[in-house]
């Protein structure tokens, strides 16, 4: 479970940082910071045996008909960026502390934070690609609450949508890919398609599954032509800019890439679309970041020329280039995020990150200083820095993949070299020069904790730079094994080679990146250049913003064809595709068969003849009397009932007695807000013959409908029966999962993952309506007092409801009522108790315990029941998904899969033997769903009734009071 911890940690770190208080900042770094400790523990620990060579593997079943398992796999690649994914975070935690301001909201700060580790560390240690999948959406995911985590500011929004919208659709693609990859191999597990390399670049769909992956991985990493998000995602904070653009997120794209090489490398595609994407990116991005008036916006369009730098080097596929490519992802992780760490503190001290402004900051600022010019040097390869090394070994193998003829490579390294050197002197020349007067807030050094992650960076990139072999070496050599297996190479990473071409190349990118520098500073006016030369019309950005407003726009036009307004035109359009669409896809009806009616039951049909008469009059009321409609819209549901109980299934004859009460009186509650029909509507008056016509067809089209579906009903009743699975749930229920009543285990055991998908949509619909009602206001002539209760000579018109229900004329029903409520408590916890052997269950049991609520508001009103009876429906929903969940993470903690019931046998004194499954807390946990989703949008609709009847000048009095909402939950 050591692997299994190490994405659960953070998962668990991040759901008990939402809970903390807004005033906590302290209590949630220290969260933050014992989360990332704990997994760099348990990562430590893994050393010995990564560094033998071992493969580590924790498998649980997932969906084992299918192939599926929830595999864990640690080797030398995956280790190494564990600790990369870990280490980092540790250090923007610790920043993060000093960085954010008191009056940010900053437990969801740390709660998207370490959600978005546990996501990047579920896509690095996944053994299985449709694993790899579901994290890499979650890393989407998390990244866009994070890069829209200051919500209210425009440009927050708008880099998270479209940070989303392209790595998610990358996603997709690479879902595609994945797909395409596992049907060539025959298995989704890791191991087994890094083992068919062959196979699969032998395999005619090795294009397409090469393109859709390479898709993913480019997006995902902001490669050209999808770059142009990453610099809209410096809207995020600096720790978020500092983390998703060194160690994770940005690095997942190239992870993926090194990752799947042994399958998939090795041939002409892999190197021109990989290799391709990667040269025009380290290009584009270097040279526009010379012209970024933005620190951030600077440090953004460099990590897209060094994401770049490694796809290249990845594209060309060498072994040595694979170990560049490795060795620069560590070194970039570390001067960057250094880097970013550093803009942040000059934006936090001084109020501003414009370079044009900035000047003279090593009067102010002078350790800060030292760190970013060291940071900045490394990032622009100066010698005895790490940045220099992997720079070198990158020059080397252009050279190398160039050869004798073919300099276009080493030319485009050179140019990127110089690029880098230029734009990392724009960074450094904020530091020279006379001090700026006109900041808008005086610099100063950053407390000694918020420095201190960037002193250790910058120490780590001097480290690496001077002592590379005894520092970093052993380290590269446990990812590069991983990766090469027999084909890694020999290298050594020495700070002199001698004097050879590729030290030439780095003499000459340096000196000409300094000598451009000098060039466009004096002659070209670079401090004040809005635009970047030659390329500023080719705008990425603006490209997808045209495309999703075409996208908008064309959604719009096509609604505007095809769609309306009006219920009754969509119901026309589904009725028709019911009575075309069938026939078309299942063919010929087969012969029909007979049914026998020597078992005819006239009281069975008298039955149904009620009910279905209960419908028609139902559908003929419901224009002009609501409540009358209503009622017989009921008498269909307890003949539908009545139907289950004569047909022996009295499971879904009380749940269906008990929905059709619950959903009665709600739509009941509904419908008293919604404005009385208007006699008379100034609309232009229709012939008779047409209003003939049009009523004609909508019978003849209702009347085909219905027909329709009877005939379809009539067609599964008359089948042939074949083999089913209700033998096996008849066999297995008692055995299996420890009930013989089998619906309910087929519920709580067998389906079981089903019923919590269901019961979380339940919770969100509840949220939802809870959410829509709170900001609906009643239409003005529904507002007010009803005209049945405006008689004057009734007593109870001057009454409110819980006067008519404590002294009033309901006072026998109201005093019944509550006696009643305890009566009916008992009631939902006998049928809750017996489910598992007899008709009932949570389901049951807590739309029983809400009609118990129900009644107690339908008598005496909202004032008087949420002044004696605390209800909370938020918390039942929550405590009822997390108890769901936490039965089915038991399973996992004893090595079965999730949601595995488990029945313990126990003696009590006095009791006898005694049947505990654990299927019954599952149970329990439906039962509180039911019962909060039902009072939630219970207390949604009541609530009405105080926002109705508040005059102008008490809606402030109440908010000064306590929203009434928010007492209630």
């Amino acid at each position: 479970m050591l692997l299994a911890s190490l994405i659960l940690i953070p998962f668990l770190g991040s759901a008990l940082a939402a809970l903390m208080p807004q005033d906590a900042r302290n209590r949630e770094s220290w969260l933050a910071i014992a989360v990332a400790v704990c997994g760099l523990l348990i990562a430590l620990a893994l050393f010995p045996q990564i560094a033998s060579g071992e493969v580590l593997r924790e498998e649980f079943a997932w969906l084992p008909a299918q192939g599926l398992f929830f595999v864990l796999r640690v080797d030398g690649l995956a280790w190494v960026f564990t600790l990369l994914v870990l280490a980092i975070g540790l250090l923007v935690v610790l920043y993060a502390r000093y960085y954010m301001s008191p009056d940010d909201p900053v437990p969801r700060f740390f709660s998207f934070l370490l959600a978005f580790m546990g996501s990047m560390l579920g896509v690095v240690l996944s053994g299985n690609l449709v694993q790899l999948v579901v994290f890499w959406e979650l890393t989407s995911l998390t990244s866009f609450l994070l890069i829209g985590y200051w919500h209210h500011r425009a440009d927050a929004r708008r880099g998270a949508r479209m940070a989303f919208t392209v790595t998610a659709t990358g996603g997709l693609c690479l879902l595609a890919g994945v797909l395409v990859l596992g049907h060539i191999v025959g298995s989704y597990d890791l191991d087994t398609v890094l083992a068919a390399g062959d196979q699969i670049r032998g395999h005619d769909l090795y294009l397409a599954a090469l393109a859709l992956i390479a898709l993913g991985a480019l997006t995902k990493s902001a490669q050209f032509p999808f770059h142009f998000w990453l610099p809209h995602a410096m809207a995020a904070p600096t720790p978020v800019s500092s983390y998703l653009h060194s160690a994770t997120m940005v690095k997942a794209g190239v992870f993926l890439l090194v990752r799947l090489w042994p399958a998939l490398a090795g041939t002409p595609e892999w190197t021109w679309i990989v290799g391709g994407a990667g040269v025009c990116t380290l290009l584009l991005g270097a040279f526009i970041a010379i012209f970024q008036h933005d620190l951030k916006g600077l440090l953004a369009y460099s990590t897209i020329s060094h994401l770049g730098l490694i796809t290249v080097l990845i594209g060309i596929g060498t072994p040595l280039a694979m170990v560049a490519a490795i060795f620069h992802i560590l070194n970039h992780a570390t001067f960057k995020a250094s880097l970013f760490m550093a803009a942040g503190i000059i934006d936090h001290e001084s109020g501003t990150r414009d370079l044009r402004l900035l000047r003279g900051l090593r009067h102010k600022l002078p350790v800060t200083a030292t760190l970013a010019i060291v940071a900045s040097a490394a990032m622009a390869g100066v010698p005895l820095l790490n940045g220099f090394l992997s720079k070198e070994m990158f020059f080397a193998e252009t050279l190398h993949v160039g050869g004798d003829r073919n300099w276009w490579m080493s030319f485009a390294a050179v140019a990127m070299g110089m690029f880098s050197v230029a734009y990392s002197l724009r960074f450094i020349s904020i530091f020279f020069g006379t001090p700026a007067q006109d900041l808008p807030r005086d610099p100063h050094e950053p407390p000694r904790w918020m420095r201190f992650p960037v002193e250790l960076l910058v120490l780590t990139c001097l480290i690496v730079g001077i002592a590379p072999g005894i520092s970093i070496e052993p380290i590269l050599n446990i990812a590069v094994h991983s990766v090469l297996g027999s084909a890694a190479p020999d290298y050594d990473l020495a700070v002199w080679h001698g004097l050879n071409l590729p030290l030439f190349m780095s003499v000459l990118a340096l000196a000409g990146g300094v000598l451009l520098y000098i060039v466009l500073r004096r002659h070209f006016d670079l401090q004040q250049r809005e635009q970047v030369p030659l390329i500023h019309r080719f705008n990425g950005a603006q490209a997808y913003e045209t495309t999703m407003l075409q996208l908008t726009r064309s959604a719009g036009w096509l609604l505007r064809r095809i769609g309306t307004t009006r219920l009754q035109s969509q119901l026309v359009l589904l009725m028709l595709m019911l009575l075309v669409v069938p026939p078309i896809l299942a063919g010929a009806p087969p012969a029909w068969t007979r049914i026998p009616l020597q078992d005819f039951d006239p009281l069975f049909a008298a039955i149904w003849a009620i009910g279905g008469a209960c419908a028609v009059a139902g559908a003929w009321m419901a224009k002009y009397h609501r409540l009358a409609a209503l009622a017989l819209i009921g008498g269909t549901g307890i003949v539908t009932a009545a139907t289950f109980l004569w047909l022996s299934a009295p499971d879904l004859a009380l749940t269906q007695l008990m929905v059709e009460t619950v959903t009665t009186v709600l739509i009941l509650l509904g419908l008293r807000w919604l404005p009385p029909r208007l006699e008379s509507v100034d609309t232009p008056a229709q012939s008779p013959t047409r209003v003939w016509l049009r009523r004609s067809r909508d019978l003849l089209i209702a009347v085909g409908g219905g027909l329709a579906l009877a005939a379809l009903t009539y067609a599964v009743l008359v089948h042939p029966a074949s083999d089913t699975i209700a033998d096996f749930f008849l066999l297995n229920a008692l055995g299996g999962g420890g009930g013989s009543n089998v619906v309910n285990v087929l519920l709580v055991d067998f389906r079981s993952f089903d019923t919590l998908g269901e019961i979380t949509v339940l919770a969100i619909v509840a949220l939802t309506v809870y959410a829509l009602l709170r900001r609906f206001r009643p239409a003005p002539e529904s507002a007010g007092v009803p005209p049945q209760q405006r008689f004057e000579a009734d007593p109870a018109s001057r009454q409110t409801p819980a006067q008519q229900a404590d002294s009033g004329y309901l006072l026998v029903a109201g005093i019944y009522m509550r006696l009643l409520l305890p009566f009916m408590g008992v009631i939902a916890v006998y049928f809750f108790m017996r489910g598992h052997n007899l008709p009932g269950g949570g389901f049951v049991a807590g739309l029983i315990f809400a009609v118990a609520i129900l009644v107690q508001y339908m008598l005496a009103g909202t004032v008087w029941v949420e002044s004696h009876i605390n209800l909370r429906p938020h918390r039942w929903l929550g405590f009822g998904l997390v108890l769901a969940c936490v039965t089915g993470l038991g399973a996992w903690l004893f090595g079965h899969p999730f949601l595995t019931t488990y029945t313990a046998h126990v003696d009590w004194p006095l009791v006898g033997e005694l049947h505990l499954p654990s299927a019954f807390v599952f149970d329990l946990g439906v039962f509180t769903v039911v019962v909060g989703t039902t009072m939630l949008m219970l207390v949604a609709l009541a609530h009405q009734s105080l926002r109705a009847h508040r005059l102008p000048g008490e809606e402030a009095q109440a908010v000064e009071q306590g929203n009434a909402d928010g007492r209630a939950n």
